[in-house]
């Protein structure tokens, strides 16, 4: 009966605040001591400073620009017709032969600039087993929809030397190595069940 009734708090009328002792460490970094004190903002609509220029760059100011309307304009198509466009075509609409055919061209030219930079010697397969270091060329894939890790590493061999076959990846005695998926790398390792390549050197461009 002694003991006095703790008041309610409401939106009209909160409860105060308990404030921190002056001798408390802790008051010296409450939020009170960093936050400064802004007025309220005013509604967008009520803005007085409208069109006004706040900032700028240069000495240039209210540059005109004038257009001929397309008038004396000429189109030139660059590279050979059969690389250009000349109807209409839906974007991202491709055949997968023709995706596979970009992809295989572009995994053997880099593999001539692989093998020239380098100077590597001619390609192996990469699902024949091979006691001995050969070197095999391919893009780098992920066996699984997550990201790419060390044990999740495949290897799609090139069209000409492994028929686009896939083998996992042994990345264990690599001292260092940075691959993404779609990387087209040339690998120097063994492949003893050719079921899983150990590499031993990775050659990039």
């Amino acid at each position: 009966q002694g003991s006095q009734k703790r008041s309610n708090s409401t939106p009209e009328n909160p409860r105060p605040k308990r404030t921190l002792s002056s001798r408390s460490p802790y008051t010296l970094f409450s939020p009170n001591s960093f936050s400064p004190g802004v007025t309220p903002s005013q509604k967008y609509t009520s803005r007085s400073s409208r069109g006004e220029v706040v900032a700028s760059f240069g000495s240039v100011h209210g540059p005109s620009w004038n257009g001929g309307g397309g008038r004396g304009c000429t189109l030139k198509l660059f590279g050979s017709p059969e690389e250009n466009l000349t109807k209409n075509y839906k974007f991202m609409f491709q055949k997968a032969f023709d995706i596979r055919e970009a992809l295989s061209w572009r995994i053997e030219e880099l593999g001539d600039v692989l093998k020239s930079h380098h100077h590597l010697g001619d390609f192996a397969s990469v699902l024949l087993p091979a006691q001995e270091p050969v070197t095999v060329l391919g893009q780098i894939g992920c066996d699984s929809n997550g990201k790419l890790n060390a044990q999740s590493v495949v290897l799609e061999g090139d069209r000409e030397h492994s028929s686009g076959g896939q083998i996992p990846l042994d990345l264990s005695e690599l001292k260092e190595y940075s691959l993404f998926p779609g990387q087209i790398v040339a690998l120097e390792g063994t492949n003893t069940t050719g079921r899983r390549m150990v590499v031993s050197k990775v050659y990039e461009v």
